[in-house]
């Protein structure tokens, strides 16, 4: 995913090791990037070439023109079943492999629009049938498409369009008169249905405003930084001997202030993890929907309606702006490289990205500072003129010990501003004497193959764009891209962030709906990398869309550092797990006051792990068998039969999930019940599986509308939530939307989730949308805590 695929890293590995023990030297002491580079692709032959093609070849990124009719049938299928959203990306998916203005793309635009309506997303839906008209939908078969037209603007409101639609419709109808028993007919009876429908909402009152969906999402920063972008007034930066670059309070702040807003430098979709296709016809045509089949590969943005690039069926986009900012800034050029880069990983295409955008800054610099290295020239720091005072750290509080020094700070430009721009970027540290020899290898041959192919495709490629700063003598030799690219995949092991967003599964008609975090992307945020590491840390993290927003998760007082978790929480991990992860990927040992203050766990493990006494209750303590903590009662347990005893019960439990799923809400409550009874004689009333059995009972509850029941089961379960992952993780953040969910259907009709369509008051409208941002004060997860990689 982020690395290359395991057989590219096997096959160079394999390499490294038949390498000549000179060879290995030669990278292994290798003290510049440039000197990494040239002894490591040296070493890239032929046969490398033809086994990594081979491995590209692996993923379908063309347009295949067989494809569309198979996708078309296959959405088809879904939309007879009524599952539209499915339905919608199949039909994406023949959309992605037409060429323009075909009848392929036109059908599957116009069967799109078809499921999009009965999703109620209207306005997609016109954007669709007017894209299915642009590209020669064919003419028999406009009616029935104009007649949804005129549907979608009825619904929409937009009745003088509406009426307009209508009249071109008769006017088609007279022109060419059919056969009474004919679809026309039909059409025709249900044009008159419409035409009522129009009389009826004349004088309908408008209704609610959407921006109120806009309210909270939609905060800026109250006051920017003048000389941090993206950044709040509330905090400076300030270097530290031991720490480098940091965020310092310059104010008291309290919980939920903005701190930072930072749009991602660059992003990328991360593909996911797919199990090896089947053997046969889906073998070319995939059916399964992924990351890249939901999400604009731009923006990020969550769409059914993707626009596809006219030249590969991989990268999809929200819009045709999406689609073209994307090819004028790099995709022009990553287009037919699309199986190369999927096989190098996230990581690589990032570093391409990177490099690519570099072109329409003024880098004249940069590539000042790559050539130096190159010719083995030291490399400065950015010229910068900003005053910083140096801060002495001691147990987490700041004291001044000196007096105001001039100084450079990497990353600022000359007036001592920090941007979100490339030479913020190339000023995050490499790491390259901490990442082993046989890493850097594999990072300078994978480097190495893409510029090789890149040179291959269109050797001016990266010439274009160039500002006059850049001459194209310098930029036209790829070495000095592939040292850029290299530095860049080095870089990301530390400075990466991970994009999440909240996916939620199960149909409109489902009883149950479920929600939960998936890593969406890869990303550079300049700004979010200035923050140091704390295992317990004083923000929090959520992202929309590119956009990274950091909030403070408790007070914090001026002159404080402003912290976030690499991953590794203390409510997640012990002091010793923490620091061999944070050592091994991040190149530190962590002192924040969680692993400085921490006590060793007891025996008996985590609390969300504990037994307790079926005599007195008292918790259970010791290794291979356990004794009851009151020394007055005499029990005692192996863990072993205790350990049966969980794995017998959670096999139970999930029964109760299955017939909660099923729709079985009654039998569901009676099975849960007398599981948790089961709970109750052996498990600590904060273990993981109670609070399992609890939210379960609390979803079966609200499907059941008694909501009283509900929000008193997920009270129970946010108690264990919040023990096992702290008050500040998205667990609990989920726990607190739900219950928030709970609490506000309470007082109305029973339905599991806020329904933008039933008659709301303007107050709950708001409301609603305030609790459903709620949840994104909370995006995190358990190896993305901050969300660094």
């Amino acid at each position: 995913m982020d690395l290359p695929v395991d057989e590219w890293k096997a096959y160079v590995l394999q390499k490294w090791s038949l390498l000549p023990k000179s060879a290995q030297v030669a990278v292994s002491t290798a003290e510049t990037l440039s000197e990494i580079f040239f002894h490591s692709s040296s070493f890239l032959q032929s046969e490398d070439e033809k086994f990594l093609k081979r491995l590209s070849q692996g993923y379908l990124v063309g347009k295949d023109p067989k494809a569309p009719c198979f996708y078309r049938e296959e959405g088809n299928k879904k939309f007879q079943e009524k599952n539209y959203s499915e339905a919608a990306v199949l039909y994406s998916k023949g959309v992605s492999h037409s060429r323009p203005n075909t009848e392929d793309i036109s059908l599957c635009y116009a069967n799109r629009s078809a499921a999009l309506f009965r999703l109620g997303q209207y306005e997609t839906c016109l954007n669709d049938i007017i894209r299915a008209l642009t590209h020669g939908y064919p003419e028999r078969l406009r009616p029935k498409l104009l007649l949804r037209k005129a549907e979608c603007l009825v619904t929409l409101r937009r009745l003088k369009e509406a009426s307009q639609t209508i009249s071109d419709l008769e006017s088609n109808f007279t022109a060419k008169p059919s056969p009474a028993a004919s679809p026309f007919q039909i059409l025709q009876e249900n044009l008159c249905c419409l035409k009522m429908k129009i009389q009826g909402k004349e004088n309908l009152p408008e209704t609610f405003p959407m921006t109120l969906t806009k309210d909270f999402e939609g905060v800026d920063l109250t006051e920017e930084n003048e000389e941090i972008s993206s950044a709040s007034s509330s905090v400076c930066l300030c270097t530290d001997p031991l720490k480098g670059r940091c965020l310092i309070a310059t104010k008291d702040i309290v919980p939920g202030e903005l701190l930072v807003k930072e749009d991602a430098f660059v992003s990328v979709l991360n593909p996911g993890k797919m199990p090896p296709l089947p053997q046969g016809l889906e073998s070319r045509w995939d059916t399964r929907v992924t990351n890249g089949d939901l999400y604009c590969h731009k923006c990020l943005q969550h769409t059914l309606a993707m626009v596809p690039c006219h030249g590969c069926s991989y990268a999809k986009y929200c819009s045709q702006e999406c689609m073209q900012q994307a090819w004028e800034l790099y995709h022009s050029i990553e287009c037919s490289l699309g199986g190369l880069l999927l096989t190098l990983g996230v990581f690589c295409h990032v570093a391409l990205r990177l490099t690519l955008l570099a072109r329409f800054e003024d880098v004249h610099k940069v590539v000042r500072r790559i050539c130096d290295e190159i010719n083995n020239k030291d490399v400065c720091l950015p010229e910068s003129k900003s005053l910083v005072e140096t801060f002495n750290y001691c147990q987490g509080e700041r004291e001044e010990i000196g007096e105001v020094v001039q100084t450079q700070i990497p990353g600022c430009n000359l007036n001592g501003k920090y941007e979100n721009n490339y030479n913020a970027v190339f000023s995050l540290l490499a790491h390259t004497e901490n990442h082993s020899p046989e890493h850097k290898f594999l990072c300078a041959l994978s480097v190495s193959a893409l510029c090789r192919q890149l040179e291959a495709a269109s050797p001016p490629a990266l010439t274009t764009g160039l500002k006059a700063a850049v001459t194209p003598e310098l930029c036209a030799d790829l070495n000095v891209w592939a040292v850029a690219m290299l530095r860049h995949l080095l870089q990301l092991q530390c400075n990466a962030q991970a994009i999440t967003t909240i996916q939620h599964t199960g149909s409109k008609e489902s009883m149950i709906a479920d929600s939960g975090q998936v890593r969406l992307a890869t990303g550079i945020f300049p700004v979010v990398s200035l923050l140091n590491h704390s295992c317990s840390p004083n923000t929090s993290v959520s992202f929309t869309g590119t956009v990274a927003t950091i909030r403070a998760a408790q007070q914090i007082k001026k002159g404080q550092e402003i912290f976030h978790c690499y991953g590794p929480h203390e409510s997640r991990m012990s002091g010793a797990e923490r620091q061999q992860k944070l050592r091994s990927q991040y190149f530190f040992d962590c002192s924040c006051p969680a692993c400085h203050c921490e006590e060793p766990r007891a025996a008996a493990g985590p609390r969300w792990e504990a037994f307790r006494c079926n005599s007195c209750r008292a918790l259970l303590q010791g290794d291979d068998v356990l004794s009851c903590g009151n020394r007055a009662c005499p029990e005692s347990i192996s863990r072993n039969h205790l350990a049966s005893q969980v794995q017998d019960l959670q096999q139970q439990v999930e029964m109760g999930w299955k017939l909660l799923r099923n729709g079985k809400l009654e039998q569901a409550i009676m099975w849960l019940l007398r599981c948790r009874e089961d709970a109750e004689s052996f498990l600590s009333a904060e273990h993981a599986v109670v609070g399992e059995i609890e939210d379960h009972l609390a979803r079966a509850y609200a499907a059941l509308g008694d909501w009283k029941k509900s929000a008193t089961h997920l009270q129970k379960s946010l108690q264990v939530v919040e023990v096992h992952h702290g008050s500040s993780s998205v667990e609990m953040g989920h726990e607190l939307f739900k219950l928030a969910q709970v609490l506000f259907n309470g007082g109305r009709n029973p339905v599991s989730t806020v329904n933008a369509d039933e008659s709301l008051s303007p107050r709950q409208i708001t409301f609603a949308i305030r609790v459903h941002t709620a949840e994104k004060l909370f995006q995190c997860d358990e190896d993305l805590q901050c969300p660094k990689l």
